[in-house]
């Protein structure tokens, strides 16, 4: 397959990004990046910019619902957005969380929801929170033929057990216990592993510890790849934000921005003008 240049730090970019090629990011000591998309549109533009990867997160449930917490978002749900974000790439790999209460009760259970996002959203791989108590869950998941990202640290969906929003891995002992928990998912079939708000040093240290490539949000700058809630990135949510985001646009201020000037000019009679109507 014939392949297109991309920035001179990268790779060349293939027609579709898949584990294989994030693999070998690891493996070359080149990184990846990823956004969450929910829609079509925005998909779109990642894709077009080049991300390698996309995240259908359940994110979902604050940032396109409205919720105060993931906990909410069904699967039926999360097939809606996943769907309209495959049908906005060409060649970002699109991966989607497992909503909560989706896997937990079982590996059958986790097995059964991942096969509905593939068949359902044409997805290419699914992620889990959970680190070793989840390894048959991996394990199934993988054999059934869907690729798993893993997810340690802080994991959102177990807010209420780790007493809200808290860096993980600072107890004694913890960097042995994050190496346990990501090598656990890893030899069970992992793909890659994810670490939310983890001491840098000791992200770096489960990294060199794997094969596999490791994606951090608020991990330091040692994994694999790097992910950020797209709507943190760009400016467009209100708010303190995380202190692991860094903002590349302000959109809030440009829609704002925009949407005043419309009103404006409705309300003042000059939009719609002669140019933007027919003629009989």
């Amino acid at each position: 397959m014939a392949e297109n240049e991309t920035a001179p730090h990268a790779a060349a970019a293939p027609n579709r990004y898949r584990t294989v090629h994030l693999q070998r990011a690891k493996d070359e000591g080149r990184r990846f990046a990823m956004l969450t998309a929910y829609d079509f549109q925005m998909a779109q533009v990642f894709d077009e910019a080049g991300l390698e990867t996309i995240l259908v997160g359940d994110s979902a449930a604050n940032t396109m619902m409205g919720h105060a917490t993931t906990l909410p978002i069904t699967l039926d749900e999360m097939i809606v957005y996943a769907g309209s974000v495959v049908r906005g790439t060409r060649r970002a790999m699109v991966l989607c969380d497992l909503p909560f209460g989706s896997y937990e009760v079982s590996p059958q259970q986790a097995t059964e929801s991942a096969i509905r996002l593939v068949k359902e959203t044409g997805i290419h791989g699914v992620k889990m929170e959970g680190g070793e108590r989840y390894v048959e869950h991996v394990r199934m998941m993988t054999d059934a033929g869907v690729p798993v990202m893993g997810h340690i640290g802080f994991t959102p969906q177990s807010e209420n057990v780790l007493g809200g929003y808290r860096v993980q891995g600072r107890s004694e002992g913890a960097a042995e216990t994050m190496i346990r928990e990501a090598t656990a998912l890893q030899d069970a079939g992992a793909f890659a592993v994810l670490m939310e708000m983890v001491p840098a040093d000791i992200a770096r240290q489960v990294d060199e510890s794997l094969r596999v490539p490791t994606v951090g949000i608020g991990a330091g700058p040692h994994t694999t790849g790097q992910v950020l809630v797209w709507q943190d990135m760009l400016g467009l949510r209100a708010g303190k934000m995380p202190r692991f985001v860094r903002q590349y646009a302000d959109l809030r201020a440009v829609v704002s921005e925009a949407v005043s000037g419309f009103h404006h000019d409705v309300l003042e009679g000059t939009f719609p003008a002669p140019e933007h109507g027919f003629e009989a």
